[in-house]
């Protein structure tokens, strides 16, 4: 952890990070699949001198309960593609997008990686996902999701692919010499020729090696496969905040998995999410989180806690108190969630409002810009948090006010970059460029 806190900025849907964000009335429900929304967010974050920008995805549609096609503004484009373009009306900020290993091949994601990185001029990162939801899986030809431990077996062998197969070329095998003719060296070139439990590879692909080497590979599990992976192949980790405690006790725990994996402490960054209401009084910023909260109808906050407990609580009252530690189903797609929700009903019963109130407030900064500044130092400083990744509860007002109160505080007090440097988004991380074969 140095002194400078990294920020990323997170899109988890157009609307927001909070079920019913697209509710306020600052969000443009209309725009949120149009360029304007995104270009919006994208150019808001890097005037604020963001280091990157991160959208969320999902293969799959919140319609297991009637309130998720109801109430909940659950749509979202394609990050890739959204990507490319944001590239295009952007200079500086790093462009990040979510990836299922899962649900994917390693020549898709590698080629798609790779030309995002030549197209944004050494900007691009991943975060790699397993996915969670049965659904998904109906959409890819199963019936139900990969058991959890395979499934993070085949995500660790879908980075070696792809990061072998972005070694197809050395670096300077592109000669492109139109007096001689020749394109390309062929000494420069390197098939794959991988074969392993899940994968089979021949390579190489058709793309020049990209500018970072290896674009940026972000990891955002919290079960016990999710974090080995991450102190194994991760440059950074996305993380849910909570207290300082919380957050020193992952940054601890990450860094000697680091180490046991033979890696540096600090060769990971640790990101946990913060979602920052900032208004002029902090008693406007609690009336507000109050009032985003009660945006959310009965029946979708059960919905939003069932799928955190992987039963299905609909019908019930939000009001009275259910059984936890009987109904808490331990399958593939409640594992990560299950360890802070333990923490929440170590003393008994709650209701469904309760933890869903919970599962927003712990991430939940309220205050002024100085207040809300106050607490990343502390987050940073005692919680030995890298960087944050600040979700929004509503787009764009939430991060226009994020820009606009916290960032300069931050900026003042040295904290965040006033300006970016010229560097790819790797080096921003402090990570090097990763070198080809021809110089490792």
């Amino acid at each position: 952890m140095s002194d400078r806190i990294l920020l990323g900025a997170f899109a988890f849907h157009p609307g927001g990070a909070h079920v019913t964000g697209w509710r306020h009335p600052s969000s443009r429900p209309a725009e949120h699949l149009s360029i304007r929304h995104h270009r919006h967010i994208a150019q808001t974050a890097e005037r604020g001198v963001f280091d990157t920008l991160f959208l969320a995805d999902g293969l799959y549609f919140w319609d297991r309960y009637p309130s998720g096609v109801d109430h909940y503004g659950a749509l979202r484009p394609e990050p890739f593609t959204l990507l490319a373009a944001l590239s295009q009306v952007t200079s500086r900020i790093g462009l990040a997008a979510t990836v299922s290993t899962t649900y994917n091949e390693p020549y898709h994601v590698a080629r798609t990686l790779a030309s995002l990185d030549h197209l944004s001029r050494g900007r691009a990162a991943w975060n790699l996902v397993t996915s969670r939801y049965d659904e998904e899986a109906r959409n890819f030809g199963g019936d139900a999701h990969i058991d959890h431990s395979r499934r993070y077996e085949r995500g660790r062998e879908f980075v070696d692919v792809v990061n072998g197969l972005l070694d197809s070329w050395d670096d300077d095998a592109i000669v492109a010499d139109p007096s001689s003719g020749v394109f390309a060296r062929r000494d420069g070139l390197h098939r794959l020729d991988h074969e392993g439990e899940f994968f089979r590879v021949r390579g190489p692909l058709n793309i020049a090696r990209p500018p970072q080497g290896h674009p940026l590979l972000f990891q955002a599990g919290g079960s016990e496969s999710g974090l080995e992976l991450a102190a194994d192949t991760a440059d950074a980790v996305f993380t849910r905040g909570g207290s300082t405690a919380d957050v020193r006790r992952f940054v601890d725990d990450l860094r000697a998995r680091a180490v046991r994996h033979g890696r540096s402490a600090d060769a990971v960054k640790i990101m946990p999410s913060v979602m920052p209401v900032v208004r002029e009084t902090a008693a406007d910023a609690r009336a507000e989180a109050d009032a985003i909260l009660a945006l959310t109808p009965d029946a979708l906050i059960l919905e939003d806690v069932s799928h955190q407990i992987g039963q299905d609580l609909s019908g019930r009252d939000v009001d009275v108190p259910f059984d936890y530690a009987e109904e808490f189903d331990t399958s593939n797609e409640t594992r990560s969630p299950k360890p802070a929700v333990d923490r929440l009903l170590a003393d008994g019963p709650a209701t469904p409002r309760d933890v869903y109130a919970w599962s927003y407030r712990r991430s939940l900064l309220t205050g002024t810009g100085p207040e809300i500044a106050d607490r990343f130092e502390e987050l940073a400083d005692d919680g030995g948090a890298d960087g944050f990744i600040v979700q929004f509860p509503y787009l764009p007002g939430g991060i226009d006010r994020f820009v606009d109160h916290v960032v300069p505080e931050l900026q003042r007090r040295g904290r965040t970059a006033t300006a970016y440097d010229d560097l790819t988004l790797r080096e921003r991380f402090g990570h090097p460029r990763v070198p080809d074969r021809a110089h490792r």
